[in-house]
């Protein structure tokens, strides 16, 4: 199981980072989705991964799942969709201004 999820977490990272290397608005912005979501995964296993286990002490529950990573990917998912909306209007309205979706990198001085 864990070596399942280093792997998901590898290929995401992998992905994202080939996407942010485009030169292009939008696989850079999937790229950027893709390393939050493989932070996201990593935050969600850095929780110990148990199978049936309730994330509130009980009486006679030996076992537990702690829940203070599922908040801090609840509320990661929450931000990056919200920032991810705003980039990708941000890069519309470029795209609509200039007719392209390439990212220039030319220097001033040019």
């Amino acid at each position: 199981m864990e070596m399942l999820v280093a792997s998901a977490i590898g290929v995401l990272t992998a992905t994202g980072v080939y996407l942010i290397l485009r030169l292009r608005a939008f696989p850079v912005i999937l790229g950027t989705a893709m390393l939050s979501y493989a932070v996201n995964v990593f935050l969600f296993a850095a929780g110990r991964l148990t199978v049936n286990a309730p994330p509130i002490l009980q009486k006679g529950v030996l076992e537990y799942t702690d829940p203070l990573p599922q908040a801090l990917v609840l509320t990661a998912i929450v931000i990056s969709f919200g920032m991810t909306a705003v980039v990708v209007m941000i890069a519309l309205g470029a795209f609509l201004e200039t007719g392209d979706d390439a990212i220039d990198i030319a220097e001033e001085g040019e």
